[in-house]
């Protein structure tokens, strides 16, 4: 099984963590590391080396991280860098987070990486878009006629 490291500035990560937990219930080999102000980049670096070592039992490991460019991914980048089969993927929200842990099992790094990305694409909508979505026949029927 993969291996999941959340990681983001402020309460991110943490806060992902404790939504997925309460959907889909505790999980193995997944954690949080949070970026809060005031921490060093070389206190995050240890906590990820940390948080490594902790998730990964062989198959590898995603990080996944709240922006591009900023310190968590950065360092998360870093870290792929110096192990093998680190992935590193950035834009996290909730939706992919669950389709991640849910499909982990299954699915190799290179694949889940590919199928991450093209699911962020189609997971980012509005309800305008939703509504654009509705049949002309369906909002028909809904009033009666």
């Amino acid at each position: 099984m993969l291996g999941i490291i959340l990681t983001g500035h402020g309460s991110f990560a943490t806060g992902l963590f404790e939504a997925a937990t309460q959907i889909i219930g505790e999980q193995t080999q997944f954690n949080a590391v949070n970026f809060p102000d005031g921490m060093s980049s070389e206190q995050l670096a240890e906590q990820l080396n940390t948080a490594l070592k902790q998730c990964d039992r062989g198959q590898g490991v995603i990080c996944l991280t709240d922006i591009v460019g900023g310190s968590p991914f950065r360092l998360a980048a870093m870290l792929s860098y110096q192990y093998n089969n680190i992935e590193v993927i950035s834009g996290t929200n909730l939706p992919l987070l669950l389709e991640i842990l849910l499909q982990r099992e299954d699915l190799d790094l290179a694949t889940i990486r590919q199928e991450t990305i093209e699911n962020g694409q189609r997971a980012i909508t509005s309800l305008w878009h939703e509504h654009q979505k509705k049949s002309p026949k369906n909002e028909e029927c809904s009033d009666g006629i």
